[in-house]
């Protein structure tokens, strides 16, 4: 079968065992070695546990969900649920006992695999409420020993099940299996309500894998590092669907903790990563140059001045005289390559971000050293992709022309709409959000307000489309764009501004205690809690101080000046998914956090100085708590725009 005619998963799993038997598909750092997988021993693998899951009576069309941190065996558990004719539905690692019990429940899941005793202790925990649960299959057995296991099993002893089944059956499921069979099904992060668990077809998967590796010309030897969530369509695309249509090699992290480290061994040639992550190897790298002596430090700002020059313009391929290219090289060899190397990014011919607009201060700051960082936009009912940078067409204030297949339309009301070779099937059992969200013709609503540029084709995008409003004025209001330029200060980790149908707006903070704790620490400053350091009259002197800058660009901003910040407040504790605050992407849920605080928004629009709270807080282990603080509510340097200064004067 040529590749053309590949259509599913378990094809591709097939050709690679063959054209790659081989080379590595998957590696793991365990007790500091990595662990290898060919492709050869991975279809093995796979097939045997698919055999096993059979042999267990897993049923064609049932749901089999998958929870776990980011490991060769859960992504190959997923493809042998594909070959058992299943349908894989990955979960958020650190979903608590009530989401994992609604997303079991709404998929009827009749297995689950899971990685290690956690995972398998919140699903026992919440299992009397799912109805049809027959079997839990773990990975990791360390103090499982003593749990009834009469309907439990391991990985290991399903696999040694599958060894001694009949192939019969599993190559006549494989042989019913087309491009319109379902693939997976990913579940919404639930900014506004329950999530929703989309259904995409092998078609989905594989056409949008396609389009977007020649894009971008992924290759069979390309490396990457799957650390991102597995309930997330991005993870799903990079780590299976390119994966298996590239045959690159998917590399695993020992654990969170070890994230970086990995990284720079690994030293991935296609890396993803979200804005947060960018924020957070920068504030690292800023920290560093803040404890350097004052050479280092004179010598990092000399070289980070040249090249926000002239990276750019040398990954655009433009000229760039002979002497900057000299001096951009020595500076590479002594500042950019050891800088790139403790990142973890040496290696990296191909970088993207995506998830939320990233601050452009930040993106050319990575692309200035010689990084090839890209934004595309997506989502899950897209398959990830809508658009992408073509190299050569980088820009921080676009993200990008339509991936190959992809059409792109703008409504009225100025909302994003696509339609796509993977464009999702439907919501699984939710017809009504199926039909307000894809029409007939198959064009999709993003939810997103944004535009196209006549002259290049590019979409940019403005903001959700339901955070996007009106001040009293009629001024625009979009609070991401501003939310954005605050984050790209190190010490501030999450910003949340209100302004809609208000004649101004005010904000809520959240410090970055790593950034923040060290200039503490560096300034003599002792604490005793993040919400005492939140607290501190020189934190709230430099939060104040970023806020004026930002105020001061976003007024450059004829579109969207009315969106300055008025008065803000540095919140006591950080928001959390826990407390659902945040989705487990990491998304501000904003009509929660709207009701959560009314009193310290009304207090910032009432000019109170300073307002008492207590809030109700979600442990580790599940028990909930409430913490006290008082507030204070501060004014921010705002500076007039041409209409205000013009309004005055009459």
């Amino acid at each position: 079968m040529t590749d053309t005619a590949l259509r599913t998963i378990p094809q591709f799993l097939d050709r690679n065992a063959t054209a790659f038997a081989g080379s590595a598909a998957y590696r793991e750092k365990e007790f500091g070695i990595w662990q290898e997988w060919t492709w050869a021993r991975a279809k093995a693998d796979i097939e045997e546990l698919a055999l096993g899951l059979i042999a267990e009576g897993i049923e064609i069309g049932e749901h089999i969900a998958v929870i776990g941190r980011n490991r060769p065996q859960l992504y190959m558990a997923m493809v042998a649920a594909q070959c058992a004719g299943a349908i894989p539905v990955p979960l958020y690692q650190d979903a608590v006992g009530e989401e994992i019990a609604y997303v079991l429940g709404h998929c009827a899941a009749k297995f689950v695999i899971a990685a290690d005793q956690e995972q398998v202790d919140k699903v026992l925990e919440v299992r009397d409420q799912i109805e049809g649960l027959r079997h839990v299959v773990y990975l990791d057995g360390r103090g499982l020993r003593k749990y009834d296991h009469s309907a439990m099993s391991s990985m290991e002893a399903l696999q040694e099940r599958g060894r001694s089944a009949d192939r019969a059956e599993l190559d006549r499921r494989r042989a019913q299996q087309t491009g319109a069979t379902t693939c997976v099904m990913l579940y919404t992060s639930g900014t506004t309500g329950r999530p929703k668990g989309v259904v995409l077809s092998h078609d989905n998967i594989v056409e949008t894998s396609k389009a977007s590796s020649t894009f971008d010309g992924l290759r069979q030897t390309d490396e990457v590092l799957a650390y991102l969530p597995m309930a997330w369509v991005g993870d799903f695309i990079f780590s299976i669907g390119q994966a298996m249509v590239t045959g690159f090699c998917v590399n695993c992290p020992e654990s969170e903790h070890t994230i970086m480290h990995d990284l720079r061994e690994i030293g991935p040639t296609y890396y993803f990563a979200p804005p947060r992550v960018f924020e957070t190897q920068l504030t690292n790298v800023m920290i560093r140059m803040e404890d350097a002596g004052a050479f280092k430090k004179k010598l990092f700002h000399s070289a980070m001045a040249h090249a926000k020059m002239i990276g750019p313009k040398l990954l655009d391929g433009e000229d760039v005289g002979l002497g900057d290219r000299l001096r951009y090289k020595l500076n590479e060899l002594l500042v950019f390559g050891p800088l790139k190397n403790t990142l973890g990014l040496s290696r990296v011919r191909v970088g993207y971000t995506a998830g939320e607009a990233i601050g452009p201060e930040l993106f050319d700051f990575y692309r200035s050293i010689g990084i090839n960082l890209k934004q595309l936009y997506g989502q899950t009912e897209a398959s990830v992709f809508i658009t992408q940078q073509k190299d050569n067409e980088v820009r921080s204030d676009t993200v990008g022309t339509p991936t190959p297949g992809v059409e792109l339309k703008i409504a009225p009301s100025g909302e994003v709409f696509y339609r796509s070779p993977g464009t999702f099937q439907e919501y699984y059992n939710n017809p009504e959000s199926t039909a307000s969200t894809k029409d007939p013709e198959g064009w999709v609503a993003t939810g997103d307000a944004g535009f196209i540029e006549e002259a290049t084709g590019h979409l940019r995008i403005i903001d959700r489309a339901k955070d996007v409003g009106k001040m009293a004025d009629g001024a625009l209001f979009a609070p991401k764009f501003v939310e954005n330029k605050l984050k790209f200060f190190p010490e501030i980790y999450e910003a949340v501004v209100f302004g809609a149908g208000k004649d101004r707006c005010v904000a809520f903070l959240n410090i970055d205690l790593t950034a923040v704790g060290n200039w503490a620490e560096r300034n003599n400053i002792a604490y005793a809690s993040y919400q005492e350091l939140a607290g501190h009259p020189r934190v709230i002197e430099t939060m104040r101080s970023h806020v004026a800058a930002v105020n001061k660009s976003v007024a450059e901003d004829e579109m969207l000046s009315g969106c300055q910040i008025h008065r803000f407040l540095v919140l006591h504790k950080q928001l959390d998914a826990d407390d659902e605050e945040m989705t487990r992407t990491q998304k501000v849920k904003r009509r929660t956090i709207e009701a959560k605080y009314a009193d310290l928004i009304a207090g910032l629009y009432d000019g109170s100085d300073e307002v008492y709270t207590e809030t109700e807080v979600t442990y580790e282990d599940g028990r909930k708590g409430a913490i006290r603080a008082t507030l204070q509510m501060v004014d921010a340097e705002v500076v007039p725009t041409l209409g205000k200064v013009l309004e005055a004067a009459e």
